[in-house]
């Protein structure tokens, strides 16, 4: 495909209007957008995400927004979009990825404005690319310096090293502030594995959680009755977890409470200091910038899935669906049993060359990145 046939994509090829920003060019005509990527990805770049998605990272200039999430319907039909084009520039020149849509969007008021500007767009391909194409687009990258699984031998004898090991391993650290930490320390005594999470978060934030969250030291409250010291809680708020509450002073290794709001408590398979791996774990799959999540699951398709991961032997997490987990350096795997629904799984990645343990597994993916 050559500039001039891609431009007559979206009408008169004198008439169109030509944005670039970053790693991505935009030309909107009167009958369509072309959007066009470099070959090669990063987290901080316009570029072909998967076999379905292309991610636009902006500011994205006005025309640009206005024409992708600001015109619903096509001029003069009253019904449906215009098209997008996406295609990528590479080597062998503009390759022609086919039509999509726009999925998801994001915006933010930039530094010295007022009005909110579009920051991130995702779209998605009509037709999935194949193997071969997306090989073309998104060249191959090797195996990176991932993650070790040191941490993995720890888990039966020395939890509390096992987490430190997988939080440092996984989570970079923020540079150590100017100023000694001003967070006020919590008004109450707590366990050793709680003590140890909030210090591991003063650089590493994240391993608080990014789906559902262990609470800020500061943020700690007894529930409704007193009794529960309430530590965790679901990201909308419908459940919680909690430690039994007493001035005694806390327990070496408590046992961890699951509890919706208007339901009796039901207690964790394992103790604190294996529920907070279980947390660390299932935080990092769910919100790992890497992913590969497949659609439903039969038992017989979870072992092919994890036949190249290495269990993590703890007793299942999650007294609503119980979930257990797989690992490789680099990756986290957790399978949720559903019961008559089968089951769920999900995939997390510091890189998505990590991914490719589960590249061949018999599955049917909803989203893939590796």
């Amino acid at each position: 495909m050559d500039d001039a046939w891609a431009y007559g994509l979206c009408g008169d090829a004198a008439a169109p209007e030509c944005f670039t920003f970053g790693s991505a060019t935009v030309v909107i005509g009167d009958t369509g957008t072309l959007i066009t990527v470099e070959a090669g990805d990063g987290l901080d770049r316009s570029c072909v995400w998967n076999a379905r998605e292309v991610r636009l990272l902006g500011p994205v200039p006005t025309p640009v927004g206005t024409r992708l999430v600001g015109e619903p319907r096509e001029r003069g039909t009253g019904d449906g979009r215009q098209p997008l084009h996406l295609t990528v520039r590479n080597s062998e020149g503009l390759l022609y990825l086919g039509t999509g849509s726009l999925t998801r969007s994001a915006t933010e008021v930039r530094p010295g404005g007022d009005k909110r500007v579009l920051t991130r767009c995702t779209l998605q391909l009509d037709e999935p690319l194949s193997k071969l194409d997306l090989d073309r687009v998104r060249p191959p990258v090797p195996l990176m310096n991932l993650p070790s699984l040191e941490w993995l031998r720890h888990v039966d004898g020395n939890r509390a090293g096992a987490l430190e090991q997988f939080i440092t391993g996984w989570y970079p650290a923020l540079p150590e502030p100017a100023e000694p930490s001003a967070v006020r320390e919590p008004a109450v005594d707590l366990p050793d594995g709680l003590k140890q999470l909030y210090r591991l978060a003063q650089r590493r934030p994240r391993c608080l959680g990014v789906q559902n969250r262990v609470l800020s030291s500061s943020g700690l409250q007894t529930d409704p009755t007193g009794e529960m010291l309430v530590f965790g809680e679901e990201n909308q708020g419908g459940f919680f977890w909690s430690l039994l509450w007493t001035l005694d002073g806390p327990e070496a290794d408590p046992t961890v409470w699951f509890r919706e709001y208007d339901e009796p408590p039901i207690a964790e398979q394992e103790p604190l200091s294996g529920f907070l791996l279980q947390f660390s774990l299932y935080e990092a799959s769910m919100g790992a910038d890497y992913r590969a999540i497949p659609r439903t699951l039969a038992a017989q398709q979870v072992d092919k899935l994890a036949e190249g991961l290495l269990p993590v032997h703890l007793r299942p997490f999650w007294p609503w669906v119980p979930t257990r987990f797989y690992v490789a350096p680099g990756l986290v795997l957790h399978v949720s049993d559903g019961g008559e629904d089968g089951f769920s799984a999900w995939a997390g990645a510091t890189h998505r060359s990590a991914l490719a343990p589960l590249a061949d597994a018999p599955v049917e993916w909803s989203r893939f990145d590796g």
